[in-house]
């Protein structure tokens, strides 16, 4: 009996009817999956070049570039956004919470902790909310993001609308 306990299992596979040892690995060749490279007149010259031919890049018409259609473009979403009043931008939330003297002390850490951030405190009912910044997009608001991070590890960046002036 103790033999048979010591002895290794054998279990049958899906694909074939024949049993395989537990113990044994699995392997698969993935190699016919993999995207094959295929050398294009671009990766000649830049090759050439590298080893210091003097063959001359070939020139690549731009295709996005400004044109009087794109300042057409850009000036109607300027007398829009304009009209509107507003911009969608991110700003900072650093607190949000019921209590009132909590919001003011994070407000009073954070002016101390980074002097050149503008914070406000907002009521909308119930809540007072401690938020730092306006910027118009998230990659303007990421540097700040950080710094404030590192003091407020509840900080995290918001959708608000930013008033024109």
């Amino acid at each position: 009996m103790v033999i048979a306990a010591c002895s290794s299992k054998v279990t049958p596979t899906a694909d074939s009817g024949k049993s395989v040892p537990e113990k044994s690995k699995y392997s698969e060749d993935l190699s016919v999956l993999r995207p094959k490279i295929q050398n294009t007149d671009t990766v000649k010259t830049t090759t050439a070049s590298a080893e210091g031919s003097n063959k001359p890049a070939k020139y690549v018409e731009p295709r996005y570039t400004v044109n009087s259609t794109l300042d057409a473009v850009l000036d109607t979403i300027s007398s829009k956004n304009k009209a509107n009043g507003f911009v969608d931008g991110f700003t900072i939330q650093v607190y949000s919470g019921i209590k009132r003297e909590e919001a003011l002390n994070v407000k009073k850490q954070l002016s101390a902790s980074l002097p050149g951030l503008n914070s406000e405190v907002q009521y909308v009912q119930p809540n007072f909310r401690v938020r730092a910044g306006k910027y118009y997009d998230r990659i303007e608001a990421q540097k700040d993001f950080i710094a404030i991070k590192r003091f407020f590890p509840n900080a995290i960046v918001l959708p608000e609308r930013i008033e024109i002036k």
